[in-house]
């Protein structure tokens, strides 16, 4: 900020280089929605004007073209107030943030895959079925079993994918059941605060 007025109070305007800074942020914002697919950007608060300068954008593939394109969005985009570009930043930063905790999942979920098929497969099997005595303990020790075999002989690994899908699936389960505690928590408190008013 360039400050303010002692006098009047007023603000200055931004400096030429607040400006072009403003205007780098817009471009590149402008670049990761022309990155995006339809249903990424469907997720996003996108006013309609804009809509079709981005899809114009994502059709050119002259990379000169395509710049220019890039440009002359930013410069739509610029004609936005700066509540719309905020909610498009705020709802792609919490489309980015379920991503990474989608793919930390996956990760959590291949480590433990792993782990039954290691060395001390059967302690993490043990784990496993503590944490969850409703899986199906015959099906899940097959599937290692399996999954064993399909490496020794060079097969496909179908067991391998298969002990994945199984794991998502309790994985799932862990989701649900969280996500329903906290919306139990939620409507408790809420009851409380209904309670306390009444009171």
């Amino acid at each position: 900020m360039r400050g303010r007025d002692d006098e009047t109070g007023e603000f200055f305007s931004p400096s030429r280089s607040q400006q072009r800074r403003a205007a780098l942020d817009v471009l590149e914002l402008g670049e990761q929605l022309v990155a995006m697919t339809a249903a990424q950007l469907g997720r996003l608060p996108i006013p309609e004007g804009l809509m079709p300068h981005i899809r114009d954008t994502q059709r050119i593939t002259s990379h000169g073209a395509r710049k220019r394109q890039v440009a002359f969005l930013a410069k739509q985009m610029r004609k936005l107030d700066e509540d719309a570009l905020d909610a498009i930043r705020d709802a792609m930063s919490k489309d980015g943030e379920a991503a990474r905790k989608e793919t930390a999942a996956m990760h959590r979920i291949e480590a433990l895959r792993d782990a039954l098929l290691g060395d001390h497969g059967d302690d993490a099997m043990t784990e496993l079925l503590a944490a969850h005595p409703e899986a199906d303990r015959q099906h899940l020790r097959q599937l290692v079993r399996n999954a064993h075999e399909e490496r020794k002989r060079n097969k496909p690994p179908r067991a391998f994918r298969e002990l994945f899908r199984e794991l998502k699936a309790l994985h799932a389960q862990d989701a649900d059941a969280a996500h329903a505690a906290d919306a139990g928590e939620a409507a408790d408190e809420a009851a409380d605060l209904d309670d306390d008013t009444h009171a």
